[in-house]
């Protein structure tokens, strides 16, 4: 499995996951950096994503759904801040109704996702910050823990 740690932080305001990967840096970016490859590990294992549009520059927009097991539907967005190919990315990642238009009664996130040589690949760093302990505590109660870990260990799959 690819996740090694999970750590939420109440007072940081800032969930931190921990990846290794069996490929080379710029193979993990690529799966961020193509949306049909993205589609195939964004979304836990059963809530497949659909990547809509994807315009992965600095001040861009990537929107998406995920597709539950009863055909419901549930969208989001990425507003890309900055890009560092192939060693990572930062946006705010947010929910938003079926128009992509954004979610106010939902967190948004700030992400910096980063990409390194080390192990026997690539080591990766996903860091979500929320405005508050209890916008971090609301996603964490909705199970991004679980989430993000099964969307996140699909990729060893994929770059095999």
């Amino acid at each position: 499995m690819p996740v090694t740690n999970v750590t939420p932080d109440l007072d940081q305001l800032t969930l931190t996951i921990d990846a290794e990967f069996a490929a080379p840096v710029e193979r993990i970016w690529q799966v961020y950096a193509d949306p049909r490859q993205l589609e195939k590990v964004w979304g836990p294992p059963g809530y497949p994503a659909t990547v809509v549009d994807h315009d992965f520059t600095a001040g861009g927009r990537v929107t998406y759904f995920m597709t539950g097991p009863e055909g419901e539907k549930f969208a989001g967005y990425w507003d890309i801040t900055g890009v560092d190919e192939p060693n990572g990315f930062t946006f705010d990642d947010g929910f938003a109704d079926a128009d992509f238009n954004p979610n106010p009664d939902l967190p948004v996130s700030k992400n910096g996702f980063t990409f390194t040589a080390g192990g026997a690949g690539t080591k990766a760093r996903y860091v979500s910050t929320y405005a508050s302990a209890e916008a971090l505590q609301q996603v964490l109660d909705m199970g991004v823990v679980e989430g993000s870990t099964a969307a996140i260990n699909q990729i060893d799959d994929l770059v095999a």
